[in-house]
């Protein structure tokens, strides 16, 4: 297996409005988006042989842009208002959650490995990623990329690729926790907020002695627990599209070639887990998938580690 690493992307203002109703880390749709964007540029280039196949995300730092003021209960959005009017007032616009971040992707790829591993070419690569947009936001700074030529029998070069991308957390899919959920009878979005939802709980120690002006007393102690329904940090995710009207052209749509039709996002439940945790390099890798009898564009994984 081939993959081309390129490390420690800090990209500012990524899109963090994931889906019309979750907020947080880009979808999953925007990272396999900039893969296709890549190898439709490195194709332009010459390479018309290259196949981007799949690719891991792996998290250093997330910021999202929030603020929360004396005496507020929840975090607002730290929103831009762009253009400014000709009178230099702000317009109407509607409100785009931001993030900054650090992440490293892992490609999987297929084709022109003589070009790809050429340390010139990557040279290169890396110029041509800095005119890209990455989630929505713009790419500041990335490491050298690399190329490594991978057997999945080896563990010493599988170990030496997860220590290029310590300290990290990579996402994977827990599609399966919905599913066993809605198993049960439970509604799609109730499994969701379930597996999300912080659960407080306290308990009252037995009364200790405590001797206060010359005088014992007894005092009691409050212990107070948050967890969730199962451990890990469980996080809403978009995965993709569903089909909401039949295929057809649209008026001014951008592809004439295309068949047009609106869709919905679909939402699931995913995972960050350390990068120590992965054992193969299919567990951490997505791909694009299509499913034409459900109307489903999803992007899912090459290995459902926890299913």
């Amino acid at each position: 297996m081939k993959v081309l690493t390129l490390p420690r992307i800090k990209i500012h203002n990524a899109n963090a409005l994931s889906s019309p109703f979750t907020v947080g880390f880009p979808a999953m749709t925007a990272w396999l988006g900039f893969v296709h964007a890549l190898e439709r540029k490195l194709k332009a280039r010459g390479l018309n042989d290259l196949w981007l196949k799949s690719v891991a995300v792996v998290n250093h730092e997330f910021d999202l842009q929030t603020h929360k003021g004396p005496g507020d209960y929840v975090h607002s959005i730290i929103g831009t208002g762009n253009p400014l009017n000709n009178d230099g007032t702000r317009s109407a616009f509607i409100e785009e959650a931001r993030c900054h971040l650090c992440v490293s992707l892992v490609i999987e790829y297929e084709g022109h490995e003589n070009e790809i591993e050429d340390p010139a070419f990557l040279e290169s690569l890396r110029s041509v990623i800095h005119t890209m947009k990455m989630a929505g936001g713009d790419i500041f700074s990335l490491n050298m990329p690399t190329s490594d030529t991978m057997d999945e029998n080896e563990q010493v070069e599988m170990t030496q690729l997860l220590g290029k991308l310590m300290p990290g957390y990579v996402l994977i899919e827990r599609r399966d926790l919905m599913i066993d959920a809605m198993k049960k009878g439970e509604d799609a979005l109730d499994a969701m907020l379930g597996f999300l939802t912080l659960h407080h709980d306290s308990e009252q120690t037995e009364p200790k002695e405590k001797e206060e002006d010359g005088k014992e007393q007894k005092e009691k102690e409050v212990i107070w627990r948050t967890q969730r329904k199962v451990p890990g940090w469980i996080v809403p995710i978009a995965t993709g599209f569903q089909g909401i009207s039949a295929l057809a052209e649209a008026k001014n749509q951008r592809d004439a070639q295309t068949p047009h039709r609106f869709a919905e996002s679909i939402v699931t439940l995913g995972e960050f887990i350390m990068v120590n945790q992965i054992k193969a390099l299919d567990d951490m890798l997505w791909h694009y998938f299509s499913d034409l009898e459900n109307d489903l564009y999803l992007c899912q994984q090459n290995n459902k580690i926890k299913a």
